[in-house]
């Protein structure tokens, strides 16, 4: 029997420049700085990383310097028999900030719901403010 998948698409604005929404999701640093948990997340195609303290696992498949991050990913709650989801943000500079666009594919059914909410609550809401203080 086929697993069930959905896909998570969301378009979020952020007032500073492609470069510094790019570094803030690759740099470990400041991944923990924004999130306030560990992370280690890096620029490299084919490493391995985590975030929020191992609850997050993936690899990055490709990557476009302050363009494009695209990674495999996954959490500890991803059901068994479950390959990694297909993870691609896009970053395009339009009205003075950055346009970041997120395709998520492949993401068990069952957890679309939690992880569109969780997108916001943990990532994109949290950047925000930490993006504030570094114009």
């Amino acid at each position: 029997m086929p697993l069930k998948v959905g896909t998570i698409e969301q378009t979020v604005f952020f007032k500073t420049t492609p470069a510094k929404v790019y570094e803030a999701l690759l740099d470990a640093k400041k991944h923990s700085e924004f999130t306030g948990s560990p992370a280690s997340t890096n620029d490299r195609v084919g490493v391995e990383f985590t975030a929020w303290d191992g609850y997050i696992s993936g690899r990055n498949l490709e990557l476009v310097k302050n363009k494009k991050i695209v990674q495999e990913w996954e959490t500890t709650e991803w059901p068994k028999g479950y390959p990694r989801s297909r993870l691609e943000i896009t970053l395009t500079p339009r009205n003075g900030g950055t346009e970041l666009k997120l395709v998520q594919t492949g993401v068990p059914a069952g957890q679309v719901e939690e992880y569109t909410g969780g997108w916001h609550s943990a990532y994109w809401e949290p950047l925000t403010e930490y993006l504030k203080g570094r114009k």
